[in-house]
């Protein structure tokens, strides 16, 4: 067995960049290569998607893109990619690895998906209260679009004992991605809390790639960071009693310092002395971090607790639709001009009874963020984006701010500045809500090809 060993992160996010993970499968003499592309609304974007475009694979849209800028180098040094860009379909995406790698001349190369995390058609059986509002699951009946539980490290490490090189899962928990490989390489038992409270922290610190390396910490003037534009992509040095080290390719840009290290460390944790996972509850409240050389990080005594009997449940419901567009003022007065088409577009959706849920009118540059905070002296700026947002229960009345804004160009305020207009400035909205569900009643499966 391997005394330590060395976890590449391959993006954060489904929209984020792709050298940086081209960048660790070529020179971080990598074990493994991990892609983290889901966010909580990416199922049920996904499954809006498959609705409409019967052409749509189900898969991360980037896969292609990622998967031909690391796979070369990852054969070539023996590097395993576990990923969860198998979204709603991680049965094809697997196949479509095993076409990638047959055209690259790697043939006989073993492909893991892994399924379960959907569970859309027995959700309402399975769950009993929505954890945001405290109403029972069955209400969102009429609007359920899908429903995925946060599966953990298991069925990863079921297939990488089986031989698989590429394991492509859909919802699994962010950091179970990269805990996978610790508790397959050393050998951890899954009822581990303690080493398992330890690879889940080092995998919170991963899952979100440059987050660590200076990416989203830096501030000009207060944390800087050097070579923003090359930010690399964070690698996880991992020793068998569960320590670590977080590095990155000497010669890119950003930083791994205490800062940066802390700053990931507490993202997104509302609870640091229990962090839940589908695998561990996690406790941060004794960990150390020792700065042990340039861009090195060393991270230990993480713990643990036992895990849940509950897996979290994530449920997309449609919740109707939002027109939107914005148009442009520019020089002095643009404010006051500003001001005065907000009313205009006021009046003339009461003319055209536009029947909305919410309305929004930001003026971009002055307060469409902190909104009513905004200091009453803020500065005028010099120029304005008017942008003009309506949440409808239908798509015809959300087409209303469009076809509204549309005659701002000629029958608005003086210098007027508009875009052209395109087809449909509509979109259906999806809400999402969480639930709880028995472990034991969300088994996952795992199916093997090869290229």
């Amino acid at each position: 067995m391997k005394e330590t060993i060395r976890i590449g992160s391959g993006a954060a996010w489904w929209g984020d960049r792709v050298e940086p993970a081209a960048q660790n499968a070529a020179q971080g003499d990598l074990d493994y290569l991990c892609f983290e592309t889901m966010a909580e609304a990416t199922v049920s974007a996904a499954q809006v998607r498959a609705r409409r475009d019967k052409s749509f694979p189900g898969y991360d849209t980037y896969l292609d893109d990622r998967m031909k800028a690391v796979l070369p180098a990852c054969m070539k040094r023996g590097t395993k990619i576990i990923t969860n860009q198998g979204w709603i379909n991680p049965d094809a995406a697997a196949r479509r690895v095993a076409v990638l790698l047959q055209e690259l001349g790697y043939s006989g190369v073993k492909i893991a998906s892994v399924n379960g995390s959907l569970i859309t058609e027995h959700v309402l059986e399975l769950t009993d209260t929505i954890m945001e509002t405290g109403e029972k699951t069955s209400t969102l009946k009429s609007t359920l679009i899908s429903a995925e539980a946060y599966l953990g490290a298991e069925p990863i490490v079921e297939a990488l004992k089986a031989g698989a090189q590429i394991v492509i899962t859909g919802r699994v928990a962010d950091p179970s991605i990269f805990m996978a490989p610790m508790m397959f390489e050393f050998g951890w038992d899954p009822l581990d809390h303690v080493k398992l409270g330890q690879g889940t922290g080092i995998g919170h610190l991963m899952e979100c790639g440059a987050q660590v390396t200076g990416g989203y910490f830096m501030d000009p003037g207060f944390k800087d960071v050097p070579e923003p534009w090359k930010f690399g992509f964070p690698i996880a040095i991992v020793s068998r009693d569960g320590s670590a080290i977080i590095t990155k390719v000497a010669g890119t840009g950003g930083a791994v310092t205490l800062q940066t290290v802390k700053e990931q460390l507490l993202y997104e944790v509302h609870d640091p002395a229990n962090y839940l996972t589908p695998d561990v509850v996690v406790d941060f409240t004794a960990v150390k971090l020792e700065q042990v050389g340039p861009d090195r990080v060393r991270v230990s005594h993480i713990s643990g607790k036992p895990r849940t009997p509950t897996l979290k449940v994530s449920i997309g419901c449609t919740e109707g639709h939002i027109g939107e567009d914005m148009f442009f003022y520019a020089g002095p007065g643009a404010l006051r001009r500003a001001q005065i088409a907000k009313k205009v577009l006021e009046e003339r959706f009461k003319i055209v009874k536009l029947q909305a849920e919410d309305l929004r009118i930001d003026f971009l540059g002055l307060n469409a963020i902190h909104g009513d905070a905004t200091p009453a002296d803020a500065p005028e700026p010099y120029e304005i984006a008017v942008r003009v947002a309506a949440r409808t229960k239908t798509k015809e009345e959300a087409a209303k701010v469009g076809r509204e804004i549309d005659g701002m160009a000629v029958s608005g305020i003086a210098h007027t500045g508009k875009r052209v207009p395109h087809q449909d400035r509509t979109r259906e909205v999806i809400g999402v809500w969480s639930s709880l569900v028995p472990r034991e009643k969300v088994p996952a499966s795992v199916t093997y090809i090869e290229s």
